[in-house]
């Protein structure tokens, strides 16, 4: 299982780094570019570098590291992601965690969470995944981290169905996209049938270019995660999988993040290219934390 937490952790990582220059962008399913690229002269990620992640891996990482440690509480990760933003350190926020690090700035002791549907807490499903192997406990957990930033039912969802997806695919069940799109339903009557959707276009083998007019790929939940469901349902075997996932346009990297998840969890860092992994910003940070939380929570039984 060690293989499939390092895959996991990997693949969102380098999906994240290759939608990462196409953020915001036009979709361009017609020309899909394999490997790393920079973002363009004006895009708000110029200066990364090529197999550069964005906020959804640095928020990943900040949570796993405290989950890894033995650390995690919602008040330690409230803290964490505030001196990350304080420092100026996160990577083209979402408006929604921009605001939610302000409210903290402003007044700690006060809530801080937005009413909000912006995708920028599903990351937070990845860490919680590979740590709870129980979903009611998971689910509780996660809603509480949520919270910090997003108080919108639809966005704990999203986090909740995305970690669901994550927990199935490594305990090898038959079907975990059902899973994910069954929990994603019982949290938010919209984000279950809009997931479902998605699915029925994906078995129907609508094409991408029809799909994303059903869709969209915008950055509120009810758009990312039913366009990250399609793709992995129509296009998850496919060799160039993260390439096409990531050429969507609009929320490129947080599609690209959990897809790359998915990817890794069902596969394997051993399924991942390896001149993706090699060519990933803090390639070793990302491996090191996955095993120490495979060592601290995956080998429990």
């Amino acid at each position: 299982m060690e293989n499939e937490y390092r895959g996991a952790m990997l693949g969102a990582a380098i999906g994240d780094a290759l939608g990462m220059p196409y953020e915001t962008s036009p979709p361009r399913t017609g020309r899909k570019e394999g490997g790393f690229k920079k973002a363009p002269r004006r895009h708000p990620n110029v200066n990364l570098p090529a197999g550069g992640y964005t906020d959804d891996t640095q928020i990943s990482l900040l949570v796993s590291e405290l989950f890894a440690s033995g650390n995690f509480t919602p008040e330690n990760y409230r803290r964490s992601l505030l001196k990350l933003y304080e420092e100026k350190s996160l990577r083209f926020p979402d408006g929604t965690l921009s605001a939610a690090c302000r409210h903290m700035a402003a007044d700690v002791d006060k809530a801080s969470g937005c009413f909000s549907t912006t995708s920028g807490c599903i990351p937070l499903g990845l860490p919680f995944a590979l740590v709870y192997d129980d979903i009611v406990e998971m689910r509780e957990n996660l809603v509480s981290a949520c919270s910090i930033t997003h108080t919108h039912p639809g966005a704990h969802a999203a986090a909740i169905s995305f970690a669901t997806l994550i927990r199935f695919t490594i305990d090898g069940d038959e079907n975990p996209l059902h899973e994910a799109q069954k929990n994603a339903f019982l949290e938010d009557n919209s984000l279950g049938i809009k997931t479902g959707e998605a699915l029925r276009l994906a078995e129907e083998e609508i094409s991408l270019e029809s799909a994303l007019t059903v869709i969209g790929n915008d950055i509120s939940v009810y758009q990312t995660l039913p366009l990250s469901f399609y793709l992995i349902e129509r296009y998850g075997e496919e060799p160039d999988f993260l390439d096409i996932a990531t050429s969507v346009g609009g929320n490129t990297d947080t599609i690209g993040f959990i897809c790359g998840a998915w990817s890794g969890a069902q596969y394997g860092q051993t399924g991942l290219p390896e001149d993706l992994i090699l060519g990933l910003e803090g390639r070793e940070k990302v491996e090191t934390l996955a095993k120490r939380l495979y060592l601290r929570y995956g080998t429990k039984d």
